[in-house]
């Protein structure tokens, strides 16, 4: 069966309001796993962006089983890899979920282990590429980050399975994240791309948007382009609430 290739990116939720449920805390990884269309997916968990931090592992096992999972894993990196072949492992898998953390780290781990390569053969594959922050800010050509400190500087070398650069946490209030994203696409340091507020997710299908998804209400994602003149344009493209019943 030909699958088509997917990739479902977030933001996570970092500030979920005071009624919302903690076990949808990782409804994220819900949505991927039912984009599979299988009942019991397998999923290979990778924590690079994190330094495959044990508790954020043993975090994610808890989440995914919760929601459904099927056959669990995860892939270490540091400080060998804990998976005999990586390839036929990660292209057994129904989804690959990538967490959040440093993106500057995460691209140069994989690189090092030519695991960008791998993802990409995954990905032409069908098994869904999944992941939150970090996890979402790989897919893209570029992004805005706070990997080198909280200046929120540009990358411009992401693996570029989507041609679009990327912006996470966009309503964050803590850090200029909104306002840092569209300088960088108005000066030309990025190319047009997606942002996404606490909670929504961009599911793409090939390399187009196909829908936006979210676990919160009335939260955007948002398209961002040069307006030509030094400025920025943007649309705003409200998300589909999509929870575990």
């Amino acid at each position: 069966m030909v699958r088509e290739r997917q990739i479902l990116a977030g933001s996570g939720v970092l500030y979920p309001p005071a009624d919302f449920p903690p076990e949808r805390a990782g409804a994220q990884m819900w949505q991927a796993l039912r984009l599979t269309g299988v009942q019991k997916p397998r999923v290979c968990l990778i924590a690079t962006a994190v330094g495959d931090a044990r508790a954020s592992i043993d975090r994610w096992y808890e989440r995914a089983g919760f929601f459904g999972a099927g056959e669990m894993s995860h892939l270490e990196l540091f400080v060998r890899p804990n998976i005999a072949d990586i390839r036929a492992h990660l292209l057994a898998q129904d989804v690959i979920f990538v967490s959040g953390g440093s993106a500057v780290n995460l691209l140069a781990v994989w690189r090092a282990h030519r695991l960008d390569a791998v993802l990409r053969e995954c990905w032409e594959a069908g098994v869904v590429l999944a992941g939150q922050s970090a996890g979402s800010l790989c897919w893209h050509l570029g992004c805005v980050t706070d990997s080198f400190g909280d200046s929120l500087d540009a990358i411009d070398n992401g693996l570029g399975f989507l041609p679009y650069s990327n912006g996470v946490h966009d309503d964050l209030g803590d850090q200029p994240r909104h306002r840092r994203f569209r300088e960088l696409i108005s000066a030309g340091d990025l190319p047009a791309g997606y942002a996404t507020e606490d909670g929504v997710a961009l599911h793409y299908v090939g390399d187009r948007l196909h829908e936006v998804l979210g676990v919160l209400p009335e939260r955007n994602a948002w398209f961002v382009e040069p307006d030509g003149v030094g400025g920025y344009g943007q649309q705003a493209l409200p998300a589909r609430q999509w929870l575990p019943s």
